[in-house]
Parts: C-alpha cells; sequence; structure tokens
C-alpha cells in the first residue's frame, strides 16, 4: 500500500543536468542574466514578468518567423490577447525544419496496426510527402484560412495531411473514424470545408468496420466540399459505386504521384497572430460542439515549451502514447517531432491480441516516453501484466499519465511492474488549450498521487466559491493570466458569447477551467475531477447535449439526463437516467435500441455504462437540467451539500438519485 504523497522518485544529478530545462536555465544565466535557484522561482519569474519569458521561449527555440518579435503582446486582456502580433511564423514548418539536414534513416513516425507490422516514416521522407500533398491541395484551389478536415484512423497520412494543409495556411480539422455520421456533421457543418480526405473503413479488435456510406453520408452533408479524398485502408482502390457527390473523389495515391518537389522550390505559409491553425471540438452540454480555434503562434510556442522543457523529449527520443485522431492527445504526438524526437502511431484496439498490445509495441518501437491512463493501469492489474520482466524497455526513460485524475496505486504499479528508476508524470489541461496547465518537471521528485508543478508561464491557480486563493484546499483550477495557446475565437460564434460563457463567466476576467484541484505548500498539485457537467470518459470529453440529442429523439423517451462520475483507481461510470412515456417500460429491447443509436450516430464512448429508468429528471427553476448536483450526489455528497431544493423546479426530483447512489461502483 502506497500513501499519497510518498517520495517515489528523485532525479538524479545526471538526469538532471541531462535535462533540456537545465540547459534551458544555464542559458538564461549567460545569456540574460536570470539566476534561478531552483524550479519554484524559475515559474514565478515565468507567471510574474510574462514577456519576458515568452520572449526567450522565442530565441531560446530559434524560431523561424517574418517581420518582428520584439513585441510579445498586444496588450488586451484575456481572451482577446494576441501573441506576437508583428511576426508571422508556420507550425507546419518547425515541424519539418531538421529534415533538410537530417540522417535518411532518422524516423519520424513509426506505425503499426492489427493488420499491419510495425514500418517507419523517416522524416525526409514526411517531409517530402507533406510537399508534395501540400502541393496538389493548392492545385486543387485550397487557399490560406479553407477548411481541410479529415475522417481517419490513427495512420501516418492523417499526420502527412495536417502538416499539408497547415503548411499552406488552411484550417486543419479532424474526427475519429469510429465517430458516426451525425457526430462528425455536426462539427464539420459548421466550419464549411473546401476538401474532406477520409478512410474506408478502419480494424479494430479484430473485426473490419467498413465506413463507405458513412463517408459517403458525411460528404453529402457538406455543399461546401470541392474535393473528397479517398484512403484505402481496408479495401484497395476507389470505389466502384459512389453516389452523388457535391464534389468529385480523389484517390490519396494519384494525388501522391507525380515528381518530387524539392524541398527549395516549396513555400511555407508564414501567417499571423490571428491565423487558425486548427479547429478542435470540445463538447457542452447545450447545442453544437465547440469549434475551438487556435493559431500558428500560440500553439507553436506552446509546444516548443511543452514539449522541450517539461516533456524532456531530446532528438532521438521516442513517443507512444494510445491515441484516436480526434483527441488533442494526437496533435501532441506530432508535436513530439518538433524537439527532433519521433513518435509511434497505433491503429487498433490496446487490447489486440492479449492486454500485453501497447507493450510490446513500446519495446519493438524503442519507445522513450510512454503514455497511458489510470484506468489503462487498472486493465494491467487485473490481468496481472508485468511489463518490465515480460519485454525490453530499457530505453523506456518516462510515463506520461493523463486522460482522468492519478491515484497514488497508479504511481506505485510503475514503480512496481515496470521499472523502478522511471520518471512518472501526471498532467492535466485540456483540448480548449491544446496543452496542459499542470504537469512534468524534470527537475523535481515524484511523489505518489501528485502532479509535480504548475507549468512555466501558466498563471495557475486554485480558487473557493467566493473567487479567494487557496492553498491544500480542493476548490476551481483557474488561469489569471492569459496563456499562448487559449482559443483565438471559437468559429461561428458572433461576438464571442460562447467563449465567454464556457471560460470567463464564473469568474469575469479569470479562465474557469473546469477542473477541481488542489494545490500543496510545496507547490504541486491533486486534480479532482470535473467540476461541470462535461462527461469526461477515458480522456475524451463528451458533451451531453450530443447524447440528449440523439436519445431524446427515441419515441419511447420523454426526457433523459446524464452524468459521468470519476472512479477511485482512474475509472469511469456514465449512468445514463430515462423519463419514459406514459405507458412504456425501460425493459432490453429498449435499451439495445438506445445504446446502438449512440454507438453509431455518436460513437461508442457515448454509450452509457447503465440506463436507469426515473419518473423525474430534476430542473432548476429557470429550466437547466441538474446534472451537476447529480453528479455530486452520485460521487458521494449529501443531497444538501449537492443542491438547493428551493431553486428547483420539482424540489423531490433528487430523491431517486440519492437512492440510486448506493449503486454506484466505489
Amino acid at each position: 500500500m502506497v500513501n499519497e504523497g510518498e517520495l517515489l522518485w528523485k532525479p538524479d544529478e545526471t538526469f538532471t543536468r541531462n535535462s533540456n530545462l537545465a540547459r534551458y536555465m544555464d542559458w538564461l544565466a549567460r545569456d540574460r542574466d536570470l539566476v534561478f535557484e531552483n524550479y519554484e522561482a524559475l515559474w514565478h519569474w515565468s507567471v510574474r514578468e510574462p514577456d519576458a519569458f515568452w520572449s526567450s521561449i522565442w530565441t531560446w527555440h530559434d524560431v523561424q518567423h517574418d517581420g518582428s518579435a520584439l513585441r510579445v503582446t498586444d496588450g488586451a486582456p484575456m481572451p482577446h490577447t494576441r501573441w506576437f502580433p508583428d511576426a508571422r511564423v508556420n507550425y507546419a514548418e518547425h515541424v519539418l525544419r531538421n529534415a533538410a539536414h537530417a540522417d535518411p534513416t532518422l524516423a519520424a513516425f513509426q506505425s503499426a496496426s492489427e493488420t499491419r507490422p510495425l514500418r517507419t516514416l523517416t522524416m525526409v521522407d514526411l517531409a517530402s510527402q507533406v510537399r508534395r500533398l501540400a502541393t496538389r491541395l493548392r492545385e486543387l484551389g485550397v487557399r490560406p484560412g479553407d477548411r481541410v478536415v479529415a475522417y481517419l484512423p490513427n495512420v501516418p497520412e492523417c499526420a502527412v495531411a495536417m502538416l499539408a494543409a497547415t503548411s499552406i495556411g488552411a484550417v486543419w480539422s479532424s474526427a475519429a473514424i469510429d465517430f458516426g455520421v451525425r457526430t462528425v456533421v455536426d462539427r464539420f457543418q459548421q466550419i464549411a470545408p473546401k476538401v474532406l480526405i477520409a478512410a474506408d473503413g478502419y480494424t479494430f479488435g479484430g473485426k473490419r468496420f467498413e465506413r463507405k456510406n458513412e463517408v459517403f453520408q458525411i460528404a453529402q452533408a457538406l455543399p461546401s466540399l470541392q474535393a473528397l479524398v479517398w484512403l484505402p485502408n481496408i479495401v484497395d482502390g476507389l470505389p466502384a459505386d459512389v453516389p452523388p457527390l457535391p464534389c468529385p473523389v480523389y484517390a490519396w495515391d494519384t494525388l501522391m504521384s507525380g515528381p518530387e518537389i524539392p524541398a527549395e522550390a516549396f513555400r511555407f505559409e508564414r501567417v499571423g497572430a490571428d491565423h487558425p491553425l486548427w479547429i478542435v471540438f470540445s463538447s457542452g452540454t447545450t447545442g453544437l460542439p465547440k469549434a475551438i480555434v487556435h493559431s500558428h503562434i500560440g500553439v507553436l510556442i506552446e509546444h516548443l515549451k511543452l514539449m522541450d522543457l517539461h516533456m524532456d523529449l531530446h532528438a532521438g527520443d521516442v513517443m507512444f502514447f494510445y491515441s484516436t485522431t480526434g483527441w488533442m492527445m494526437w496533435n501532441l504526438l506530432v508535436a513530439a517531432l518538433l524537439t527532433g524526437a519521433s513518435a509511434v502511431l497505433y491503429d487498433g484496439s490496446p487490447m489486440h491480441g492479449g492486454p500485453e498490445c501497447l507493450w510490446k509495441l513500446a519495446a519493438d518501437a524503442g519507445a522513450t516516453c510512454f503514455g497511458g491512463s489510470p484506468t489503462f493501469v487498472q486493465m494491467m492489474e487485473k490481468a496481472g501484466i508485468e511489463p518490465g520482466r515480460q519485454f525490453d524497455l530499457s530505453r523506456l526513460r518516462s510515463v506520461l499519465l493523463s486522460g482522468a485524475p492519478s491515484t497514488p496505486e497508479t504511481f506505485a504499479w510503475f514503480y512496481r511492474c515496470v521499472k523502478a528508476d522511471l520518471w512518472v508524470t501526471s498532467q492535466s489541461g485540456g483540448t480548449e488549450l491544446c496543452s496542459g496547465l499542470v504537469g512534468a518537471v524534470p527537475l523535481l521528485p515524484v511523489h505518489a498521487g501528485e502532479i509535480q508543478a504548475c507549468m512555466l508561464g501558466m498563471a495557475v491557480d486554485v480558487w473557493n466559491d467566493a473567487g479567494e486563493p487557496v492553498i491544500d484546499e480542493v476548490g476551481e483550477l483557474v488561469v489569471t493570466q492569459p496563456v499562448p495557446s487559449m482559443p483565438i475565437f471559437f468559429w461561428n460564434d458572433e461576438g464571442g458569447v460562447r467563449y465567454r460563457e464556457s471560460y470567463f463567466e464564473h469568474f469575469p476576467g479569470v479562465w474557469r477551467h473546469g477542473d477541481f484541484m488542489r494545490l500543496t505548500p510545496h507547490g504541486g498539485c491533486y486534480i479532482y475531477g470535473r467540476a461541470d457537467s462535461t462527461l469526461n470518459r477515458y480522456g475524451v470529453r463528451i458533451g451531453s447535449a450530443e447524447i440528449y440529442r440523439v436519445v431524446e429523439e427515441v419515441e419511447a423517451v420523454a426526457d433523459s439526463l446524464v452524468v459521468c462520475c470519476e472512479l477511485p483507481g482512474g475509472g469511469f461510470f456514465m449512468p445514463l437516467f430515462l423519463r419514459l412515456r406514459d405507458g412504456v417500460k425501460l425493459d432490453d429491447a429498449l435499451r439495445a435500441r438506445i445504446a446502438e443509436r449512440l454507438r453509431t450516430l455518436c460513437s461508442p464512448r457515448h454509450v452509457p455504462d447503465v440506463m436507469v429508468e426515473m419518473e423525474q429528471i430534476p430542473y432548476t427553476l429557470t429550466g437547466k437540467k441538474m446534472e451537476v448536483p447529480v453528479r455530486k450526489i452520485l460521487m458521494g455528497r449529501s443531497l444538501e451539500q449537492a443542491a438547493s431544493r428551493d431553486a428547483m423546479a420539482n424540489p423531490a426530483a433528487l430523491d431517486a438519485y440519492v437512492a440510486f447512489a448506493g449503486k454506484v461502483p466505489r
């Protein structure tokens, strides 16, 4: 048994001295006469003098740009701050800038699937493919600001497409290929893409899932399309039965054929502070998913800082995190290339061929940084897997935990079952920032269950309900100063209304992140799950509105409410409560029908763990479903602590949820 906060590991002198963060601090001392005795002092400087800090990040990483980098921000407050407003950069250019002089054998990606063995795409070949596809996209009429979207599995072609689109100033967005048609259309219709790049299917758990018809339906729902690019993933060639579409269909291989585009003949489109890099989607509790727009400049300097100074990735390192193309962790896998490291892409079930699947792949790929979640560790424990004894993990140096709050037991498992000399780190951030707020610091020790520190440049604090900073108390995670990778806007959000409501309404002028957190006196922190009603399902945030739209179309359903509870050990429990129409009972057939609709129209992650019939769905006096109070009750709060009956439209409605709380897994 391990206790919370127990010391598990300390970096030795060699580990510390070889870290990128130590080299950066030495450079600050030599170049800028800034001497910091420890990480805490460095962090305080980074948030006390943000212009000086972010300027140093720009210089330290030798950001290639046009214009001037002398002005760090335009001085506007959150959420209107613009970073390096007089400079122009390109994100893809920096990912690929080492390719021109790279060793021809240097890997960019190692990839595998359930049907394909591990293979390598070199940095030289990646850059060549990006230039070729980018040139074809230009020939198809794609211009800076146009949207290019993907419906692809986690294969190298997706990374090629992302880098090609962003290299010419187009705006990228991606949806996981297991998403149903409606879930994809709800996202892509908002942003009117010009090009859709899609695969014909994928393999998961030993089964082939053909997505040909889904691709056609998605394309038919997007009248803005001028091209559909078809990637054969499970069946060779173009389909013979293409229905009427708003655009022509091009084969991936056809676009990628033709003469090589020399590096010196290719032009990266450098863009300014307001130019979108990509659009990521984070669902809310009402309306369509939020179309979150990030900038080239903001994401570039944030990812350079994150991957270099916090993840401590070096040239030759190999990062492996199991992800889909619809999760922001996929973007961070690509970002590993900014440091000269490579990434491992896996398309398939993490349990295919046995529960040790990902560890075997990590060993075969020579992973130095392995990503996992508390839920993944639970699966390993139940299966009796001890990766350190079963595989050669001699190159593994660090573990990146994400997707859910980590427990002391999660940390201890890695030291017990993987290796004793291991830097185990937990991170927390999100889609909204496409980065972390709190997380890894290579100079600090590892304590059981604890996130090491607030990240550099992140003015993170914990506030109570009165908006007062607190230490060693659970409160709201807030950010009190602008961060470069904060969204520049939401797509189609007239006047920024939805953006402000999402993050700045609770504490005016301060970013409320939506997580409960506790800061320790020595600067570490613990995350306790969501403070709002967003559904965190195995690290992927789902909006309850997506579930309501599908469920309440079922004629038998009069109303519904869904919540997701974080469980001890990193698990999740997502019940769906249903008020049925008169005369209808919740039998197995109705459960199966609802589950199939959610699985088909949304994704497998939208299917609840249990469906429960309720006489009433609780509402506030203003007509809002009481998701947060119900979630608090299910997680052990008393009714009095969770809600005020005086604020309810139907005060007796919560009694049944209090009774159900005893059935929640603990």
